[in-house]
């Protein structure tokens, strides 16, 4: 065994220590330098499984794999609005393995409620994939047939009728309020987690009526649910009977485009690889017949539109939540 005299002994502790530190850029070169991805990568969907837009993006996922050479898989995290996938996007490391749905009740969430994390500063836009539009329902076989109807009875018995939506401080419920609020009426209102419950609570009639996505499709299409009204510009070719908000004197029109963000800082070339691989996805055929399902379409912008586009919802989500008396006070 060699023997090293003090001075020996320290001038060799000196090498090796330079030694190691220089090992430590070295390791991190060659762990940057792996290919993307090089495990699998997963999507948090932040709604409970089986509705719609989980469907949809399960599709996604499963088109994007082979682009990625790596399998993607998806999480649920359903609650709060659609909301409970920021705080993951907030903590995750900027590697591309933890992505995950921006629905738009975050860009008005932070208006209305505090909360931890920001939904410009917190993510980096990889691509927007689809918007969804939005319609009141009831049961086949209720009286209520009308949007009409459903303010006469909140008038005549104040207080009684209930209607879901998937969501405090969601796009349902928010021009909810602007319908009946601005009549000066009442109603119960019942939050559900995702589509499929609540669509399952109107048909069954535990609640009188309801407000979603056009996940409801269909529920629509098998004569299960009655819709009343849609919140889009024109009628829809699908249900061409079927009236729109501004038609019955309402300038409201509710879009709700969604795409895919991974955490700030997101590496250029790793965003470049998402984006590529999702942006084949999205144009299949088979997920575009998956979106018709629910009269939904491709509507597609890369990184830097996305990120333009985040940033005008999440300024028009405050000056919506202003004028309807709804943004929070305080700090």
């Amino acid at each position: 065994m060699m023997r090293c005299s003090p001075p020996g002994r320290r001038r060799w502790l000196r090498q090796a220590a330079a030694l190691a530190l220089g090992a430590l850029p070295l390791g991190r070169a060659i762990a940057s330098s792996q290919p993307f991805p090089s495990r699998p990568v997963t999507l948090w969907v932040p709604w409970p499984a089986g509705g719609a837009t989980d469907i949809s993006l399960r599709v996604l996922a499963d088109l994007a794999s082979p682009w990625l050479g790596q399998p993607v898989t998806t999480e649920n995290r359903g609650g709060a609005g659609g909301t409970l996938a920021m705080p993951v996007l907030q903590q995750a490391r900027p590697d591309g393995y933890t992505i995950a749905q921006m629905p738009q009740p975050v860009f008005r969430a932070p208006h209305t409620q505090k909360v931890l994390w920001d939904p410009i500063r917190d993510v980096t836009p990889i691509i927007q994939v689809s918007s969804l539009t939005f319609g009141v329902l009831v049961a086949a076989g209720s009286p209520l047939r009308s949007l009409d109807d459903l303010f006469a009875f909140a008038r005549a018995r104040p207080g009684e009728l209930t209607i879901a939506t998937n969501g405090i401080g969601t796009t349902p419920h928010v021009v909810l309020e602007e319908l009946f609020t601005a009549r000066g009426l009442r109603y119960i209102h019942v939050p559900y987690k995702g589509t499929s419950e609540q669509l399952n609570a109107i048909a069954s009639g535990q609640v009188m009526a309801g407000v979603n996505s056009t996940g409801f499709g269909p529920a629509v299409d098998a004569g299960t649910l009655r819709l009343l009204v849609i919140f889009t510009a024109e009628r829809s070719k699908r249900w061409p009977q079927v009236p729109v908000l501004r038609e019955l004197g309402f300038d409201i029109v509710a879009k709700s485009p969604y795409g895919l963000a991974g955490p700030r800082g997101l590496p250029p070339r790793v965003l470049s690889v998402l984006h590529d691989a999702f942006k084949k996805a999205m144009f299949d055929q088979r997920f575009k017949d998956e979106l018709a399902k629910y009269d939904q379409e491709v509507d597609y912008l890369g990184p830097e539109d996305y990120a333009q586009s985040c940033r005008e919802i999440f300024a028009q989500e405050r000056a919506i939540v202003e004028k309807m008396g709804l943004a929070r006070t305080g700090t």
